[in-house]
């Protein structure tokens, strides 16, 4: 991770199609495209490496939570249940629906608490949003289990972690609904890009409708196309789409590649007894993205950060002082600092975050340092960053 580190002919050649047909965008201009839709060939693709019946591409991971949730029916007023650690797009994409995060504690996964979800359903509660942060998941049995005993929908965030799998199924195909992002840093890239994933058929159409403007996609003159229902322009195009389907046809190559210095690292560090590791729920396998390990205290955790900076260990983060990542740093959503008027409801909703505390996720984020794992390292340079890691870590105790 990310996928630009591995741009080559491939890529290329899925671009220049596009470029020399001149039709950039995914719909219309039939006759111009001299047979290239590398959208409608990129689902394709994606139906088979997710082992999901539909997908739906659209411009953004954001744009594919947004459109998952309304093409599930969450709107204003309406509760969705997400966690403390996440990206800023996970709060956004509520609620640019008008409807309500609900934020709760983590866990030693780095996912959802079942046990905080349980206790934060309301009667206004619609969804429970796992986010399958840094490659790895939550224990989605136990929140499958709790979005079935409350008749919730189930949405995958796993934006971060393409690749990874539970009990053999492709993490985001899990939940009745799974979002991904191929920008620019995720292993596979579009440059921006992203996809709504799902066996529900009704949602599938409400994803294709809702995501270009309402249009119905039926017959092959877009301007006779009707409108079911409202929509929006979130849309990819081809040439973002051409990279990802040059993209997704090595994602085995990166995921070897990724598992393979993920590995190194691991081993590394494991010698050190004061590092500990996420856990991995029992079935479950990584993407391997990401290495996240625990240090005894935040103190700790905060000189190894340092250290880390001070050696030359880059792409590694403690995330508890995160602007974009953990709650602790999210002021412009605890004091609601919007362009435009947010509704009463949605600001009531949000009362809560400026007296409720998460010593539970504050307990996990602030002992964590995160590591990309990255696709260009050489062995060589793989040894010497395993080597400085240890250093930075055994000076810091």
């Amino acid at each position: 991770m990310p996928g630009f580190e591995l741009f080559g002919d491939l890529e290329r050649k899925e671009v220049n199609d596009v470029l020399e047909s001149g039709v950039l965008m995914r719909y219309g201009f039939d006759g111009m495209r001299n047979g290239h839709w590398k959208a409608k060939e990129l689902e394709s693709e994606l139906q088979g490496t997710f082992k999901s019946n539909h997908v739906q591409l659209v411009s953004s991971g954001t744009a594919a939570v947004t459109v998952a949730l309304a093409s599930a029916g969450v709107g204003a007023g309406d509760e969705v249940i997400m966690p403390t650690f996440t990206f800023v797009a996970s709060f956004e994409a509520i609620m640019m629906l008008s409807a309500i995060p609900v934020l709760v504690d983590i866990d030693d996964t780095l996912g959802l608490c079942p046990e905080a979800v349980e206790k934060a359903i309301t009667p206004k509660t619609k969804a429970i949003m796992v986010v399958q942060m840094c490659g790895s998941m939550a224990n989605m049995d136990a929140l499958q289990t709790i979005a079935n005993k409350h008749n919730l929908l189930l949405v995958e965030d796993a934006c971060q972690a393409i690749g990874g799998t539970y009990k053999g199924k492709p993490l985001g195909s899990i939940g009745d609904l799974g979002c991904f992002s191929f920008d620019f840093v995720k292993t596979i890239t579009c440059g921006e890009g992203g996809a709504v994933i799902t066996n529900n058929k009704d949602y599938y159409l409400n994803a294709d409708h809702y995501s270009d403007h309402g249009h119905d996609h039926v017959g092959n003159d877009r301007g006779a196309e009707t409108h079911p229902f409202l929509g929006y322009n979130f849309r990819i195009s081809e040439l973002h789409a051409a990279v990802g389907l040059a993209q997704v046809k090595r994602l085995p190559e990166f995921i070897d590649i990724q598992k393979r210095n993920y590995t190194v690292l691991r081993d590394a560090l494991s010698q050190i007894p004061e590092v500990t590791f996420r856990t991995v729920p029992e079935g479950g396998e990584e993407s391997y993205a990401f290495l996240n390990f625990f240090l005894p205290n935040a103190d700790i955790a905060n000189k190894v950060a340092q250290n880390f900076k001070e050696s030359g260990v880059d792409a590694c983060w403690n995330y508890y002082t995160n602007n974009w990542h953990y709650l602790k740093k999210w002021d412009h959503l605890k004091d609601i600092k919007s362009l435009y008027p947010v509704s009463p409801e949605v600001r009531k909703g949000l009362e809560y975050l400026k007296t409720k505390t998460y010593e539970k996720s504050d307990h996990y984020i602030s002992r964590n340092i995160s590591c990309l794992i990255k696709l260009s390292w050489t062995e060589s340079e793989l040894k010497e960053r395993a080597s400085k890691m240890v250093k930075a870590i055994q000076d810091s105790l």
